[in-house]
């Protein structure tokens, strides 16, 4: 039986792998891929201690760590599927059928941008569709951009853009724009930036790279298009929390509820770390740190069973 078990190979999922090697917990790690979401970026600039880097090379640089550590069983091309507990156990079960008994859990399956499901998105994601303005908007310097979404994730996406878009047009299906008062106050300020509420997109258009968008304007059902570079969905994220749904509570979004002192759920032997825990800030960085702070407090919970 391990003492551990990290789900997930995101940056999360890779730092607690290195510190439980490090304290010499009997852990194992399961991913399907190592490095998350910004493997897709073509440039990373607010990784502390790279000026750039792709995210490609991050994920590759991470994983090198990781499997430079001699104490940690690394189980990768395989992602859990299900999670029971059984006495003082949780049995995982993989999606090639392994399964792994442990004494404690680590959820480090961060979650995924809600996308809009149209045509052009999944073609054009990394070559000018983006989910993240903090790792990507400065690749879209002197560019015309498009956030979707006027919700508080939108309207950041945009302040993001400020420095470096020519243009910025905000896409918003209702009648009136969701986010804090404050930041569209600022944004409205701003010249370069549009509001198109009760407006959907249809289709996103390129030829390698995005050119264009075709949206429906909802108050008169015309049909209209834009010229554009770049588009920034901001629709909302879907966290990877439903293995472990019925052992630990989430909140309405499906974010794992944990103590931020610890990282600890509401089950006394299960931590999560990362986008698929209720944190406030969704940043590599900081899912790095959270899943450090929940292996050493589950190294403490070990060590104090064995006293």
């Amino acid at each position: 039986m391990k003492e551990l078990l990290i789900i997930g190979g995101g940056p999360a999922g890779i730092a607690a792998g290195v510190y439980a090697a490090r304290k010499k917990i009997n852990a194992a790690i399961v991913t399907d891929v190592f490095g998350g979401q910004s493997v897709v970026s073509a440039d990373v600039r607010n990784f502390i201690g790279f000026t750039s880097i792709s995210g490609l090379e991050l994920a590759e640089n991470m994983e090198r760590q990781l499997r430079a550590q001699d104490e940690i069983e690394i189980i990768d091309g395989d992602r859990v599927i299900s999670v029971e507990e059984k006495e003082i156990a949780f049995f995982a079960k993989t999606e090639n059928g392994k399964i792994i008994e442990a004494k404690t859990l680590l959820i480090t399956t961060g979650s995924k941008r809600r996308k809009l499901g149209v045509p052009g998105e999944e073609k054009y994601d990394g070559k000018g569709v983006a989910y993240c303005s903090t790792c990507d908007a400065p690749l879209f310097k002197d560019k015309r951009a498009a956030v979707v979404g006027g919700g508080n994730s939108g309207l950041e996406s945009a302040v993001d853009l400020l420095p470096y878009a020519s243009e910025i047009f905000i896409f918003e299906s209702s009648d009136k724009i969701k986010g804090d008062a404050i930041t569209l106050e600022r944004l409205s300020k701003e010249n370069k930036v549009s509001f198109l509420t009760r407006s959907e997109i249809l289709e996103i258009r390129g030829n390698g790279f995005v050119s264009g968008i075709k949206y429906k304007d909802l108050k008169t059902g015309e049909e209209k298009e834009k010229e554009l570079e770049g588009v920034f969905v901001e629709i909302g994220w879907i966290p990877n929390s439903d293995i472990v749904k019925n052992i630990v509570e989430t909140n309405k979004y499906g974010e794992i509820i944990v103590d931020h002192k610890t990282q600890r759920s509401s089950h006394s032997r299960v931590w999560a770390a990362g986008d698929v825990a209720d944190v406030l800030y969704k940043q590599n960085n900081i899912s790095m740190g959270d899943a450090v702070k929940a292996v050493l407090n589950i190294n403490e919970y070990l060590n104090s069973r064995k006293r």
